[in-house]
């Protein structure tokens, strides 16, 4: 399999795309915006539809913000669905609802195409360097066929299940990542406060069980007042948005998840929603009339 198509060629998308490219494979490109001069050099191929892209590949691969994104793509006029042919799969690494993904999984099925939903963990640093974590629901068959492109994109490539269960995973990953940073910034918003230096407690926090990769990287984000986007604040708000109609639909309360989405909806209103998801710090920051660090 060589010929792919890659559709959504954004902060993540892009360089997911030149990885592909970078590990020999074929790509036949599709975006709502210019299709970036560097993919096209190093040998990608610009194309007018989402149609057109699935005519011409084996596998088409869809990375878009959120679930109506993946419905146009797959099933608007110029859709995907008007260029899939037998045999061919589908997979949707978007972040989008599981409930969706396993409507749109049938349909694409009853054209005789396999699908797989595999979105992604690790930002736009994990996609630069090709180090994402990817979860992928769908047949098994399809899974091992697209496995070596997973790997040409992640480091930790996990079959999760059936078609739906990649997007469940990812919504449980957003939901520890929310309540992790919050817990983070409650951390060094109270050290600061109690007259502690911030940065020496984040340092010996790093060295026992509260350690962590959110720690690592958004504590020191949050020490130095970097906010801009890794992962936007309105992204993860969509995806928490996920989890609290999920758990409605399930009779499930989850109330840190509905604490950190009050958190991001005050981000949200102090300008913030394109501020990286770190800077939840800040809606604490206002509430509390201090900042754990100065800017």
């Amino acid at each position: 399999m060589k010929d792919i198509g890659f559709i959504g060629l954004g902060t993540m998308g892009r360089p997911m795309a030149s990885h592909l490219l970078a590990a020999g494979y074929h790509l036949f490109l599709h975006d709502v915006a210019p299709i970036s001069p560097e993919l096209i050099a190093a040998g990608g191929i610009a194309c007018e539809s989402a149609r057109q892209v699935a005519q011409e590949a084996d596998a088409v691969i869809i990375m878009v913000p959120d679930t109506p994104h993946v419905e146009a793509v797959l099933f608007g006029q110029g859709g995907v669905a008007e260029g899939v042919s037998k045999g061919m799969i589908v997979v949707d690494m978007s972040s989008i609802s599981p409930l969706a993904t396993k409507e749109f999984a049938r349909k694409i099925d009853a054209l005789g195409a396999d699908y797989l939903d595999a979105p992604v963990s690790g930002g736009e640093v994990g996609a630069r360097a090709a180090s994402l974590t990817i979860m992928v629901g769908g047949r098994e068959r399809a899974f091992n066929a697209m496995k070596p492109l997973f790997d040409a994109m992640g480091k930790n490539v996990t079959h999760v299940g059936g078609n739906g269960d990649g997007q469940t995973t990812k919504v449980a990953n957003q939901i520890i990542v929310a309540l992790t940073i919050e817990a983070v910034s409650e951390a060094l918003l109270f050290a600061s406060k109690a007259g502690a230096d911030p940065a020496l407690v984040r340092k010996a926090l790093m060295g026992g069980f509260a350690s962590s990769r959110i720690l690592e990287v958004h504590g020191e984000r949050m020490l130095k007042r970097k906010f801009d986007p890794g992962f936007r604040i309105e992204l993860h708000q969509k995806d928490l948005n996920l989890a609290l109609e999920g758990a409605r639909a399930l009779g499930l309360s989850l109330p840190g998840t509905a604490a950190a989405q009050q958190l991001f909806n005050a981000c949200t209103a102090l300008g913030g929603k394109a501020w990286d998801h770190s800077a939840i710090l800040r809606a604490l920051e206002v509430m509390a009339g201090h900042e754990v660090a100065a800017a």
